[in-house]
């Protein structure tokens, strides 16, 4: 079977609101704004750009008149949004994005009203709230090799992000971002300025291990938990969703590219380049001894030629890469990287923020998961 691929674009904008839905008294019942990050995923057909190569600049050109309507506005005054929750928002763009500017195949929209805040409506139409928490700790992992670095006690800035769905597809609030706060919050006095080898249940505190030891724990408080992801450092984590674990290392390159099918003229068909995101995903089941699905030492290790022949490197050279487009380099990317990470079953890659492609392999055990 071929891999899924999906096209990504985004678009910021800022607005007003108020929700009346809140309780008397909560902050949000007061007009406020917000900087607002929007986001589509799409399984796009084939012809559906003007020319192949062109569907990530034509989503983008299509998510901007989008969501233009909703830029320096007061969202209230908005037409279907009179009360304009995150999940709100996000219906109202996939809505208008399928209805008035024809973006077939949606997979996924996000909404990100705050740095630490968002939500991810689902293929199926379930709203995901999330939340991230920051935490310092300390840390070991005494059953790695002699010489790792990990081995060594040292610390890390951990991030967490809750998943819940809301899945009430109406608009009201069921579970709302204060309540994630109150289940979180003993974990937090739990974790934060802590050695993680100290607590029962993380001696060995790898990444995979923390996402199962907190999904464990907050299940039974927060029934609508979907997945819990932890960022051990800003470009690698784990997430874990009851069954499965997944880990990603993240990396930039800077390369240039010209695209072989733009029209004569067209801006795309010149050289020029990007400072690209790179994120490979692998799935594995985990190892009981080690804590871990795959090293994340491994991956940069075994990854690296591969990364050298991309980074700082015209593109568009490359003998067996079809286009310079992000949906053939991140095809190119997971072909070549299953060859010696046969754990790797999804690459993300952005030429600039959430605009895109995502490679997912057949073989995937989990929907897309945002990280």
């Amino acid at each position: 079977m071929r891999p899924r691929q999906l096209h990504s674009a985004s678009a910021g904008f800022e607005a007003a609101l108020h929700v009346d839905l809140l309780p008397d008294g909560h902050r949000s019942r007061r007009l406020h704004g917000h900087s607002f990050f929007a986001t589509v995923r799409a399984e796009l057909p084939a012809g559906w750009a003007p020319f192949p190569g062109g569907e990530v600049v034509e989503l983008q050109r299509r998510m901007d008149a989008c969501v233009a309507p909703l830029d320096y506005a007061q969202l209230n005054a908005i037409d279907g949004l009179a009360q304009p929750t995150d999940e709100n928002i996000a219906r109202w763009i996939r809505t208008r994005l399928e209805t008035t500017f024809d973006v077939p195949g949606i997979v996924q929209i996000g909404v990100q009203s705050t740095a630490h805040t968002g939500v991810d409506l689902d293929r199926a139409g379930h709203a995901h709230l999330w939340r991230r928490y920051r935490f310092q700790a300390a840390h070991r992992l005494p059953n790695v090799p002699l010489g790792h670095k990990c081995g060594r006690m040292h610390g890390h800035g951990f991030e967490v992000i809750l998943h819940a769905d809301q899945d009430i597809g109406t608009g009201d609030l069921g579970i709302d971002y204060d309540r994630i706060d109150a289940v979180w919050a003993p974990f937090q006095i739990a974790l934060n300025y802590q050695c993680l080898n100290a607590i029962t249940g993380l001696e060995n505190p790898t990444s995979e291990v923390i996402s199962a030891w907190l999904w464990q724990r907050l299940k039974p408080l927060l029934p609508e938990l979907s997945w819990v992801t932890v960022y051990e450092t800003g470009s690698c984590g784990a997430n874990f969703d009851g069954a499965h674990y997944r880990i990603w290392k993240e990396m930039t390159l800077d390369s240039a590219i010209r695209l072989r099918h733009a029209p004569a003229g067209h801006l795309l068909g010149a050289i020029h380049g990007h400072t690209y995101t790179l994120r490979l995903h692998l799935s594995a089941p985990l190892d009981e001894v080690m804590g871990w699905t795959v090293d994340f030492g491994d991956v940069k290790t075994q990854f690296d030629p591969i990364f050298k022949a991309i980074d700082h490197r015209p593109l568009h050279e490359i003998a067996d890469l079809p286009d310079g487009d992000a949906l053939s380099l991140a095809r190119w990317v997971l072909d070549k990287g299953r060859a010696v990470l046969p754990a790797l079953d999804r690459v993300d890659l952005y030429e600039t923020r959430g605009c895109g492609a995502i490679v997912i392999a057949a073989t995937a055990t989990q929907e897309l998961v945002p990280v």
